[in-house]
């Protein structure tokens, strides 16, 4: 299905020097800030106390936030079951323990919703942080795996290496941006960063496979004409599926409260930086690494010609 066709082929890789630039700079400050500055780790990542607590009507979670600012300004509060049970996070404090945590919670609360009951209370280790950080990082490493070995099989390596380094860019300057502005980094932002990397990936995987039947159609065409019309042809196809999917991560970004404010953003981010290095980075590394018919269009042998004529 397609919303409009455009009939003049968008020269896009004559822009890629500038873009490309612009984005190895972005990808160097971003990898510089991420090992210099670290991340704002949740307390998933950096332990702490988790309180569930039930509340005598629905809960307002925004209030219950505010009202803990005193107590910590990264309290974690989320719904879960009913509107009236509420998980509460609180990250570390040095020379507290998790009871004297729980109690100066509950007396916050207790204040101004009378009735409130605390369920349960456990101490978050950040022995299970690291243990979800590494975890975390190997399934990142085996999805980037994963995605070569396909990538490999069903084109060439070379739009292999450049699918793969498009998709570290988009990872690596979504996870730099939360950096630099020290956005909380919890488990759902990085199932985002997991799920950026499979979403840039498709894209890539769409242009190829048009860059492949463009080169069998175009005999006199030389690769930069072939990939920008390549490019040009896949332009309606992605403004259905990424307007839609952007309607979709925006209404969780706008509606969705606290608990998906960052897993959201993350995923808005990465879907339109997903967009952007599948045209200017996959490509045109592709076209660095001189891509050519011979490498996407398999060549008959005379021997084997011979054998298909009777």
């Amino acid at each position: 299905m397609e919303f409009f066709r455009i009939h003049k082929t968008i020269p896009f890789l004559k822009y890629r020097h500038i873009l490309n630039g612009i984005s190895l700079v972005s990808f160097l400050i971003a990898v510089y800030w991420i090992f210099t500055h670290g991340l704002a780790f949740s307390i998933e990542f950096t332990g702490g106390t988790q309180m569930e607590v039930n509340f005598p009507q629905t809960a307002n979670t925004e209030q219950i936030r505010t009202d803990l600012k005193e107590i910590s300004n990264e309290v974690l509060v989320q719904n879960f079951g009913t509107a009236r049970d509420v998980v509460i996070r609180v990250p570390n404090k040095e020379g507290v323990t998790s009871g004297e945590v729980a109690a100066n919670v509950m007396k916050v609360l207790e204040a101004k919703n009378p009735g409130v009951e605390l369920r349960r209370t456990e101490f978050v280790g950040p022995q299970v942080g690291d243990e979800l950080a590494r975890d975390g990082g190997t399934a990142l490493a085996l999805v980037v795996l994963g995605i070569v070995i396909y990538l490999a099989f069903r084109f060439e390596w070379k739009f292999s290496i450049a699918a793969i380094i498009a998709n570290l860019h988009d990872i690596v300057i979504v996870v730099g941006i939360f950096s630099v502005m020290q956005w909380e980094f919890s488990l759902p932002v990085l199932a985002a960063v997991l799920a950026v990397l499979g979403y840039s990936v498709n894209e890539s995987v769409i242009i190829f496979d048009r860059v492949r039947e463009h080169f069998r159609k175009m005999r006199k065409a030389d690769t930069m004409e072939i990939i920008d019309s390549a490019i040009t042809a896949t332009i309606s196809r992605t403004v259905i599926t990424h307007s839609s999917t952007l309607c979709m991560t925006l209404s969780m970004f706008f509606f969705g409260g606290p608990a998906l404010h960052y897993f959201s953003l993350a995923l808005t981010i990465g879907i339109l930086l997903g967009v952007y290095s599948s045209v200017f980075v996959a490509a045109a590394i592709a076209y660095y690494l001189n891509v050519k018919r011979e490498d996407l269009v398999k060549v008959v042998k005379k021997e084997e010609l011979d054998e298909m004529v009777p």
